[in-house]
């Protein structure tokens, strides 16, 4: 038997779960997907329960695991097959090329010299960024990642000649021997194009929850400032759209819960910012479960900020004035309305990141791609891989799914 472990995930729980069972004696492998580990946590900016920066928790992860031998990492990769049983494990993993030297070296004054542009996913496409990059400031590994395939001519010719960033890397296949497996694949946001009723994709001022949360980072497109995308101005009346494709059979079934407290934060970054400005919420039921209740209490305590029970119906632009008007019936009031707003936000839900995509762990989802078995198999999911999940429940899940891991390679 084995009595390594194998992460596949390098968010909050995925770190979390490997760090558990390392600091126990394990040797553990993380494998993700990115070029940086933290996952959707490293794009918020700030998380609950503490309304904390991504890096406050993050760069102590981090820190942890530059520490520890125990573990060891590999990003841009994926999971291309997994045979074997509980103990005995053989993963086969492909890694994309990084293309640069793992000297850490300072690669941004090159990366600025640079003349192409992409667009920026990790910032929602709000902004493009070089083909040399980094993610954030306090990206782990703290290495620049190179996409050869975007870069001109002349890019080529600047790149050529720097001793750190290798043109000729290509992707290479690794094989690894594990005991158990933990599943901490996460979650993605829902698709938010695929709401064309609700403005998606077309209306510039209307934008989802992920990408408000990049607008008020301060490492994010536009440094922090929560402004009108179509004229760069500060909101003055937003509106937040609750259940954005949720609880909609067209879209998803199921309620993803962290939204209702994702747009009361969200309606804190507004008044913070903008003390005039005025927030509109429009749900259908407001969960914020527990201690969340006494968060919800405080934020609505702001006479600025109004909840409005109701389903918003469509949402347009006025194309003269880039404002967004939002079609909603007050379900209190029972009157159907259009209110103008310069800014909307849509809530979209959490959905799991393996809904859709290939699934060589052999694990049973259900019909929303949320894991519900394979525990047997010494394999064992956590955070939102398994449901909707706050980044502190998320945690605690990759506990628990590191000690049910370690019980799998100690044979118990």
């Amino acid at each position: 038997m084995s009595n390594s472990i194998l992460v596949v995930g390098g968010g909050f729980s995925g770190i979390t779960a490997a760090l558990e069972a390392a600091e126990l004696g394990y040797e553990v492998y993380i494998v993700e997907k990115s070029p940086f580990l933290g996952g959707r946590v490293a794009q918020l900016n700030k998380y609950f329960p503490k309304l904390c920066p991504p890096s406050c928790g993050l760069e102590i992860q981090f820190q942890r695991i530059k520490k520890n031998p125990n573990v060891k990492f590999f990003t841009q990769a994926t999971v291309e097959s997994v045979a074997g049983e509980a103990g005995n494990f053989t993963v086969t993993l492909n890694v994309a090329p990084r293309c640069t030297a793992p000297s850490s070296a300072n690669l941004g004054e090159l990366a600025e010299s640079l003349e192409g542009e992409v667009s920026d996913a990790f910032n929602f496409g709000l902004s493009t960024r070089k083909p040399l990059y980094m993610d954030t400031p306090f990206g782990f590994p703290n290495r620049y990642v190179l996409e050869k395939d975007n870069l001109s001519k002349a890019d080529k010719l600047k790149i050529g000649s720097n001793a750190h960033c290798d043109l000729n890397e290509s992707e290479k296949n690794v094989v690894l021997n594990v005991g158990s497996i933990v599943l901490a694949t996460g979650w993605k946001p829902y698709d938010v194009t695929r709401l064309s009723n609700l403005g998606a994709g077309k209306i510039k001022n209307c934008v989802s929850n992920m990408q408000l949360e990049r607008l008020a980072s301060p490492n994010g497109p536009t440094d922090g400032k929560i402004t009108r995308r179509t004229d760069g101005k500060a909101p003055k009346k937003i509106a937040f759209v609750q259940c954005a494709g949720s609880r909609d059979q067209n879209h998803l079934n199921f309620c993803s819960y962290i939204c209702c407290m994702a747009s009361l934060k969200q309606a804190l970054y507004v008044r913070e910012q903008y003390p005039d400005a005025e927030v509109t919420i429009y749900y259908i039921d407001l969960r914020t479960p527990g201690r969340y209740d006494k968060f919800m209490r405080k934020v609505t305590a702001d006479e600025m900020i109004h909840l409005v029970k109701g389903k918003v119906a469509g949402v347009e632009s006025d194309a003269a004035t880039g404002d967004v008007i939002v079609e909603v019936e007050d379900a209190v009031k029972g009157e159907k309305k259009k209110v103008r707003h310069d800014m909307v936000v849509l809530a979209t839900g959490m959905q799991p990141s393996l809904a859709g995509e290939k699934n060589p762990f052999g694990v049973q989802l259900d019909e929303d791609g949320f894991v519900i078995g394979g525990e047997a198999k010494g394999i064992f999911a956590a955070g939102c891989a398994t449901k909707p999940l706050d980044v502190m429940r998320t945690a605690q899940s990759g506990t628990s799914a590191a000690l049910k891991a370690i019980q799998t390679v100690r044979g118990r």
